[in-house]
């Protein structure tokens, strides 16, 4: 089914994709599942805006130690072995996982127990995302680099937004079902990364200056333009146009479709990303890589604005699927860039940066979509949104140049900065 060098022919890999997407479907699951509990609680006790803007919170919860983390996890990624950093995240998520659903159960849940759960999510997160990023690249040779990469990037989006889409559902038949079916993907998770046995990784540096290595990360990214611009266009596009934070909002009260309708809004999204990835994965991009990129960003916002003006639910939910698969295109790009652009014992620090600006876009999105929800309302805030998603997207065409330029992949053709002082390129 695959050619004969695709990544998807290395066991290790293939253990390593499974775990990845098993991983990322149940926490980004229980981000919905989290989401709607809190929400559904507020709104016991207070109006709209009110429980919009506490709903935003659960996004602080979670980047807040992201945000704290991120110096010290990308270091972690290139000092220790990343399968252990892994295992070592997933056995915290499962327990949190299994924690709320024993408590959802005995009908004991509340706010204090969700907001902390979305935190531990918060720091498993920091930790595992780095590794993941970093250890995708020392499992194939350096020919099919690329391949993995895509794919890699692959299951981590596929699952972050196909992920809500489940937990929605089956949220909508029972509780018990929900939680129950993201404890067992963490369990299947946290056994496929102990199939991967020993690979290479760039030896621990005991050189007693880990400051001066954390600022390395930050500076490759700074000095190196074309990362900056991927990095930072999804940042500003996904944390004004992200809308998955207020889909609980929609569902509810203003296309009334309830639970059951939450999970169809959120298995929008998936149905786009999960079709735009398995074209990639047979076809993968080879010209015109930012244009693309930025032209899928465009996509993505007008897509979002037309979500938040519909009172529609199936147009409502035609242009989410619109919006994950636009949103596919431009992580593909981005992930792609950043990896093949990074040497090896810089991968997790600079996944690291990397992560702290999707994290930011994500649950810092979150917060700011439950500000702006409770100031404009959560039409106002999706559609405010999507039009600076847009706004922002043609003012990055021109504040960076090498974004538009770049044609391939390949660092040779379009890497045209010098790296920074003591790095060099892959």
């Amino acid at each position: 089914m695959f050619p004969a060098d695709h990544p998807f022919r290395i066991a290790h890999f293939r253990a390593y994709w499974l775990s990845r997407l098993a991983s990322t479907i149940a926490l980004s699951g229980m981000s919905i599942i989290i989401g709607w509990q809190v929400y559904g609680i507020a709104r016991q006790t207070m109006p709209i805006r009110e429980a919009t803007f506490l709903l935003g919170m659960i996004g602080a919860a979670q980047f807040v130690p992201l945000f704290v983390l991120t110096p010290v996890v990308g270091l972690a990624a290139d000092t220790f072995d990343r399968r252990w950093i892994v295992r070592a995240t997933t056995a915290l998520v499962t327990l949190t996982t299994a924690t709320l659903g024993i408590l959802t159960a005995m009908g004991r849940i509340g706010l204090l127990p969700l907001f902390l759960a979305a935190a531990a999510i918060g720091i498993a997160r920091a930790f595992a995302g780095p590794a993941y990023s970093a250890l995708a690249p020392n499992l194939v040779p350096r020919k099919t680099l690329p391949t993995a990469i895509a794919v890699s990037s692959i299951a981590w989006q596929v699952g972050s937004i196909a992920g809500p889409s489940l937990g929605g559902l089956l949220f909508a038949i029972h509780p018990d079902v929900a939680y129950g079916t993201s404890t067992a993907l963490f369990l299947v998770s946290f056994g496929l990364i102990f199939l991967i046995g020993k690979v290479p990784q760039p030896q621990s540096q005991p050189d007693h200056r880990p400051l001066a290595r954390i600022v390395e990360g930050f500076t490759y990214v700074r000095r190196n333009r074309l990362v900056l611009a991927t990095i930072t266009l999804d940042l500003f596009a996904v944390l004004l146009a992200g809308a998955t934070a207020l889909l609980p909002v929609f569902a509810r009260d203003i296309l009334h479709v309830g639970s059951q309708g939450l999970g169809l809004l959120a298995s929008g999204m998936g149905i786009g990303a999960t079709a735009t990835a398995f074209f990639f994965s047979f076809r993968p991009m080879k010209a015109n890589v930012g244009v693309k990129m930025l032209t899928a960003v465009i996509v993505f916002g007008t897509a979002i604005v037309t979500f938040g003006l519909s009172s529609w639910f199936w147009l409502s939910l035609a242009a989410l699927v619109v919006a994950g698969g636009a949103d596919m295109v431009s992580v593909y790009v981005r992930s792609s860039l950043i990896q093949l652009h990074t040497p090896d014992a810089m991968r997790g620090r600079v996944s690291a940066v990397s992560q702290l600006t999707i994290s930011a876009s994500n649950e810092l999105g979150e917060a700011e979509s439950g500000l702006l929800g409770a100031l404009l309302g959560p039409v106002g805030a999706v559609v405010f949104g999507g039009v600076g998603a847009i706004l922002v997207t043609i003012l990055w065409s021109r504040l960076f140049p090498e974004l538009r330029l770049a044609k391939s992949f390949d660092p040779p053709e379009i890497l045209a900065v010098p790296p920074a002082h003591g790095v060099t390129q892959p």
